[in-house]
């Protein structure tokens, strides 16, 4: 094995043993890489590696061969726009790490260390080490079954309420906390590995399932009185989005992993994670020259309810693939050219729909689910980034909700049949300028619509939220920081009744989790603690497996 394949496996280990507390430490200076008088040791390259992995990998590409985000190679590829990172050189790096880009890149000045930043500095002007096979073989020697399905219990060991749990996300700390979201009380803080991304939860609602960068999947039972870590697995190197069967008849079966680093498509058992098939992604681009594409990483995966299918998102290819689970050992994929890169989306209210963001074409791309065929590509705005999207309903008909990072836009699509169908029917604007929107979200019970502006470099703009009014699409209030807390807002989720809206604080000094009376938009409480570590993505148990956004 070349050396390079040796270093990768080396940051790629080392990050999982981090992730799951085991104590062993790296060797110190076992490896250098060089480029030009530019120096990494392997210590160095280890931690350069896993800062990329969590705040870069996204945009610019698991191997920093560019996606959302231009290309970050020591020398640019041939017929490539955007320069080496050589020729940017120290003090271009350190600006475009430090300041962000009104593209939508956020400033790390404040969020990184200046040791970090002068770190990824040099780690972006050598090469990026190779990444070697994660097949069946390396997924299946990951592969734990800490609890037995027959040492599990057959019913709730305990009287709360399930459906409205929550699992929070602490990516930073690579912790999942379940809180029950009727008391408010912290149930488990799970260790579940480095920069969790994503929960989903099973079709039956019992298993919350994690995935995070290091392409860790953990499986935790609510059904215990302590919710409980009973299985793990590891699909990839570099994940973030997993989801399991919810078709009648399949609930609670099959899981789908989408790798990003290598990019696959792989199938377990939902009772288990035993691993059950790998489907490598790469393939000939959407459009151009259909060029091939070896890293087509898997970005947002959605469970149909009407159909034993996945969409899972072929990010870099610009190819929504629908895989039918009914043989998961040899999934069928049909696969549907639409536009690059595609990243999240979710349903519309019918769940027959699926819009998702192809965020480097400015479009949404709407998806005939049922019938496996793409419907139309909607014009929206600069870097469409809905997250699941929301959907609202008013005079203008039914609508699904996108928010941007590249401008400040919030677009509306009608989805009901009749005039307008598929079209932007309304556009609006929130307080201030400049995008950085990361997600927006309603719920059928509630007559607001949530919109943070979590990436913009404003500080009055990115620590608060803005509340709409779902009938006439005015603005109604802007909800700012309470005393006591600091950081950003981010990521609104709502309780199972629609009448509590949950926000996360990170990136600051004091993290906590707000919760707001969703009628009165006043604050109802705080929750903060030295277990509430850095919190982004909240997912409410039965929101999470009925698909309410």
């Amino acid at each position: 094995m070349k050396k390079k394949h040796l270093l990768y496996l080396s940051i790629a280990g080392s990050m999982v043993l981090y992730s799951c507390g085991g104590d062993e430490k790296p060797k110190e200076d076992a490896v250098e890489t060089k480029t030009e008088g530019i120096q990494l040791s392997e210590a160095e390259m280890q931690k350069a590696s896993e800062i990329y992995f969590d705040k870069c990998a996204g945009c610019h590409g698991s191997s920093r061969k560019g996606a959302t985000g231009p290309h970050l190679l020591p020398d640019a590829p041939e017929g490539d726009k955007a320069p080496g990172t050589k020729l940017l050189g120290d003090a271009g790096l350190r600006a475009f790490i430090e300041n962000g880009t009104p593209g939508g890149m956020p400033e790390w000045k404040g969020i990184m260390t200046d040791e970090e930043i002068s770190l990824m500095v040099k780690f972006l002007q050598v090469d990026p080490p190779a990444v070697p096979a994660f097949g069946m073989k390396e997924i299946k020697e990951t592969w734990k079954v800490i609890v037995p399905v027959a040492d599990r219990p057959t019913k709730p060991m305990h009287k709360r309420n399930i459906d409205n749990y929550f699992g929070v996300i602490m990516r930073d700390a690579g912790k999942v906390a379940i809180i029950d979201g009727d008391t408010k009380e912290e149930l488990a803080v799970l260790k579940t590995g480095f920069a969790v991304h994503i929960l989903r939860t099973s079709a039956s609602g019992r298993y919350i399932y994690s995935v995070g960068r290091d392409g860790r999947v953990t499986m935790i039972d609510t059904y215990t009185e302590k919710p409980t870590i009973v299985a793990e697995v590891r699909g990839a190197f570099d994940a973030r989005s997993v989801d399991v069967s919810k078709f009648k008849g399949y609930e609670d079966k099959y899981l789908v992993f989408g790798g990003y680093s290598p990019a696959h498509i792989a199938i377990f058992d939902a009772q288990t994670l035993e691993p059950l098939s790998v489907t490598p992604t790469a393939g000939n681009a959407c459009d151009g020259e259909k060029e091939f594409i070896e890293e087509a990483r898997v970005a947002a995966i959605v469970a149909s309810h009407t159909d034993p299918v996945w969409i899972c998102n072929i990010k870099e290819r610009g190819i929504v693939s629908i895989v039918d689970y009914t043989d998961p050992k040899n999934p069928g994929i049909t696969e549907i050219p639409t536009a690059r890169f595609l990243h999240d989306g979710g349903w519309d209210v019918t769940k027959k729909y699926f819009l998702v963001a192809a965020n480097a074409s400015n479009k949404i791309v709407v998806i005939d689910v049922p019938n496996k065929k793409l419907v139309t590509m909607i014009e929206t705005g600069i870097k469409p980034h809905p997250g699941r999207g929301t959907n609202i309903k008013n005079k203008l008909g039914n609508l699904w909700v996108t928010s941007h990072l590249g401008e400040n836009k919030i677009s509306f699509i009608k989805t009901n049949p009749g005039e307008g169908q598929w079209t932007v029917v309304k556009e609006i604007k929130a307080p201030g300028d400049g995008g950085g929107a990361l997600f927006v979200k309603s719920h059928p019970k509630s007559k607001h619509l949530w919109v943070d502006r979590t990436l913009n470099p404003t500080a009055s703009l990115n620590s608060a939220v803005d509340v709409f009014d779902t009938e006439t699409l005015e603005h109604k209030k802007t909800i700012t920081m309470p005393e006591g807390v600091d950081g950003r807002m981010v990521h609104m989720e709502y309780n199972k009744a629609g009448d509590e809206l949950w926000v996360s604080v990170f990136m600051g000094k004091v993290s906590a989790l707000l919760i707001y009376n969703d009628k009165t938009l006043e604050l109802k409480q705080i929750i903060k603690g030295d277990w509430v570590e850095n919190p982004t993505g909240k997912f409410n148990v039965y929101n999470t497996t009925h698909d309410v956004y």
